[in-house]
């Protein structure tokens, strides 16, 4: 159905694109507000030029939704489209840090088929196709197979006090790179209890996934794509064994936050 080398090259080119125009390179890209504390920098918009021209030329019968292209409704009469986050991260690209990278997912009938992250700042290539399983930089990933929720870690600013049992990691502005992080064994819970988009998590979860994590929304429910409203309330991934537990513990926050 598709050229999977063709498709890995296009996302590889995109990572350099944006790299090439990254702080830390010595590049000073314009940078501006869509929206009070939305930030978006030239990087985003020619990455994003790029990848559709490309991808659209690769898979003419996808439709597209990316974060930093006007939504167009008839991307829900096809079962496919691209699913784009051009730059996942901006605020660590912008202050010259490497905790971004360029997401990419093919979905088929509101799925992850294919699911790519190019981390260019970290040397960084992910991948993972549906029933296949997950790499990066071509080494398989095998998720965390932690057994207790107590100790698990987290890429986190900080922790309340009810999460105080859970231990901080690193963590990048990337979404996509600190879910990545449970398919590599490097944290064994994400959890976030908000609004987001789908092209944050697209990817991302395909990678979890097929690297053996459990992947679900805030409630513990199933992730669905190319929606109508392309939201879900919060992520959730984490080692399989305390996926349970951890559903538990937010639920009450989650049912709050997500009224709120």
């Amino acid at each position: 159905m598709i050229d999977r080398a063709r498709l890995q090259a296009i996302v590889a080119e995109a990572g350099r694109i944006a790299l090439d125009l990254w702080p830390g390179n010595g590049h000073a890209p314009q940078v501006w507000e869509k929206s009070p504390d939305n930030p978006v920098c030239e990087a985003d918009l020619q990455v994003d030029r790029y990848l559709r021209r490309e991808l659209t030329r690769l898979l003419p019968a996808a439709g597209w939704l990316s974060e930093e292209t006007t939504d167009a409704p008839e991307r829900l009469d096809g079962g496919l489209i691209w699913l784009v986050d051009p730059v996942d991260g901006t605020r660590d690209f912008i202050r010259g840090r490497p905790g971004w990278a360029v997401s990419v997912a093919l979905i088929s009938a509101g799925r992850p088929l294919f699911g790519m992250l190019c981390a260019p700042a970290r040397g960084e290539f992910w991948r993972a196709e549906a029933g296949q399983g997950a790499w990066r930089n071509g080494r398989r990933l095998v998720a965390s197979s932690r057994r207790t929720l107590t100790g698990a870690r987290v890429p986190a600013d900080a922790l309340s006090a009810e999460d105080a049992d859970l231990v901080l990691v690193d963590k990048p502005n990337s979404i996509a790179l600190r879910i990545a992080m449970v398919a590599a064994d490097e944290a064994d819970l994400l959890a976030t209890l908000r609004w987001g988009w789908e092209w944050d998590i697209g990817a991302a979860a395909l990678i979890a996934r097929e690297a053996g994590a459990a992947v679900s929304d805030a409630f513990g429910q199933t992730l669905n794509y190319n929606k109508p409203d392309p939201r879900a309330f919060g992520v959730l991934v984490t080692a399989p064994a305390i996926h349970t537990a951890a559903v538990g513990r937010l639920a009450e926050r989650a049912a709050r936050l997500s009224a709120g």
